[in-house]
């Protein structure tokens, strides 16, 4: 028996051939069947390990070396939030501690008691301009407070979508230096 779907599988099958070498495949075929469970479980592994003509050790080695991967269920909407240091030194800390209170969760990877909500800190989200940022949903948001974290939850928990175009890069706000 399988977990997961055979449209699942037959579009991982097909992956191998959009690609220069077959083991190119792997992360497409883990994102694709992490998106059909909610999260990558030893099972789908050695699917994805099958159906690609790969070693399981080799499939699963990719999928714990990536943060973007989950082994274990995560919330319908992820929080990733940069504490990078550019984020910190512009309040990532207090960004955190009100997205985990919003959330009600204590720490990165828990998931809220409702199911709707997980975050995670991250090393760097590639804007260090626009300070404090997060990605959830596939979007991104800059120039984070308190108050507007507390809103993407509200957003979210009142039927906001799962999945959201991301966010265009704005100009970088003026600083007192630059006025």
């Amino acid at each position: 028996m399988t977990v997961l779907s055979e449209h699942i599988l037959e579009e991982i099958r097909d992956l191998p051939s959009k690609f220069p070498q077959p083991r190119s495949a792997v992360m497409p075929a883990l994102d694709l069947a992490q998106e059909e469970l909610g999260h990558l479980t030893p099972e789908a592994m050695t699917e994805v390990a099958h159906e690609l003509q790969l070693d399981p050790g080799y499939v699963e080695g990719v999928a714990t070396f990536y943060t973007l991967f989950h082994l274990a269920p995560t919330g319908k909407h992820r929080f990733y939030v940069c504490t990078n240091l550019s984020c910190m030194l512009r309040g990532a800390d207090d960004v955190v501690a009100r997205l985990k209170s919003e959330i009600g969760v204590h720490e990165p990877g828990e998931v809220s008691k409702d199911g709707l909500f997980s975050y995670e800190e991250v090393e760097c989200l590639g804007a260090c301009e626009y300070a404090p940022m997060c990605r959830v949903d596939h979007a991104y948001h800059y120039d984070l407070t308190p108050d507007s974290i507390a809103r993407l939850v509200a957003e979210r928990r009142n039927g906001g979508s799962a999945v959201a175009a991301p966010k265009k890069a704005r100009a970088p706000r003026k600083r007192k230096a630059d006025a």
